[in-house]
């Protein structure tokens, strides 16, 4: 009888336990998730001015329903070759520290519901511009998903580098 009670209170504690969900994107083949709280939009950027002395990554800036928003190229900051000229752009809006941004992307998969229990540390041989935007990884059938930290990925781009 107790051990029927430990399995029912396992199933019971696996059942319960807290999952975060994931809006899916693809930069360069590599699947990645950012937590759906911190996604606002989900986006095809139009008109992309660009912005004199803004670092590499920094497309430049564009209008979403009258909000100034910074559009970082993800391949650009992951150090990968641009898309091919007929693949259209994709972005998912986001905030940081009160300022819009939109990550340009490949593309945008689905969203996922993912124990948080499951999330695991950056493996050791995680690629290292991986590595320094992520925080985690989720593995997942056939792949591998990695956890984009958005505090890691744009405090680089905001802070003026020590000289």
């Amino acid at each position: 009888m107790s051990n029927y009670a430990a399995t029912n209170n396992n199933e019971q504690l696996h059942n319960s336990s807290e999952h975060v969900q994931y809006v899916t994107v693809v930069i360069g083949g590599q699947l990645f998730g950012l937590q759906i709280s911190q996604v606002h939009d989900v986006f095809v950027p139009e008109k992309v001015t660009r912005v004199p002395l803004a670092p590499p990554e920094v497309e430049g800036v564009l209008n979403l329903r009258g909000r100034i928003v910074t559009a970082i190229n993800m391949r650009r900051r992951l150090h990968l070759p641009p898309l091919e000229e007929d693949q259209g752009m994709m972005a998912v809006g986001i905030e940081f520290k009160g300022e819009s941004y939109g990550l340009v992307i490949d593309a945008v998969g689905e969203v996922l519901s993912l124990p948080v229990n499951e999330r695991e540390e950056n493996p050791s041989n995680l690629d290292w511009r991986w590595a320094e935007i992520s925080g985690g990884v989720h593995r997942l059938p056939g792949q591998l998903m990695v956890i984009l930290d958005v505090d890691k990925l744009l405090q680089s781009l905001i802070e003026p580098k020590a000289a």
